[in-house]
């Protein structure tokens, strides 16, 4: 008997990693109005009930999305690599901008989910309220940086540093192949501004 319920937990549990990947793939790319929830469940091979069972309602999927993005988007990959690519605090903050530079220019470039969720939902829903969270993080990761590198009134700094991090990505959804390279040398007078 504890090897079937063994079994069964791990079926649910390979249902549940299958159906947020899909999520991921869909939202990312497509924004979260676009995609309805049987797409989800025919991508990812599921019954309806099963995609209920794991999220009772497309809202519970959406804050899965947003809390695999900031794992994999804002941890993984902006954290891990400004602080790979900078030996200091202000060489990772400007890292921040190399890293989105090597992004913007990949083919499957698709932009800021937590903005782009934010905006079609609006900050009313509690999807839109997530992504503001979100965003608040990926703010505090800039925070922390200025605070570690002795920067004046580090949160106006942040918040500044974020418009250039955001600004960028729009820039580069609009095609500016080089928006990375402009904010990043906006950000160089920022850090000035903020010794």
């Amino acid at each position: 008997m504890a090897a079937t319920d063994a079994l069964a937990d791990t079926a649910l549990g390979d249902a549940r990693e299958r159906i947020l990947e899909t999520a991921y793939e869909l939202f990312s790319r497509r924004g979260v109005r676009g995609v309805g929830v049987n797409e989800v469940i025919a991508r990812a091979g599921v019954a309806r009930a099963t995609l209920y069972a794991h999220f009772p309602s497309k809202d519970d999927l959406i804050l899965a999305f947003l809390e695999r993005r900031e794992q994999l988007w804002t941890l993984a990959f902006l954290q891990a690599e400004a602080r790979r690519r900078g030996t200091s605090p202000e060489e990772q903050l400007l890292a921040i901008f190399d890293a989105f530079d090597e992004w913007f220019r990949r083919d499957d470039f698709e932009a800021c989910s937590f903005t782009k969720l934010l905006l079609e939902m609006g900050v009313g829903h509690v999807a839109g309220r997530a992504s503001v969270r979100h965003l608040d993080n990926t703010r505090s990761i800039v925070h922390s940086l200025a605070h570690e590198a002795g920067l004046r009134d580090t949160e106006a700094f942040a918040r500044s540093w974020q418009l250039l991090m955001q600004g960028s990505i729009v820039a580069a959804v609009a095609g500016d192949a080089d928006a990375a390279r402009r904010a990043k040398a906006m950000a160089r007078a920022l850090i000035d501004h903020h010794r």
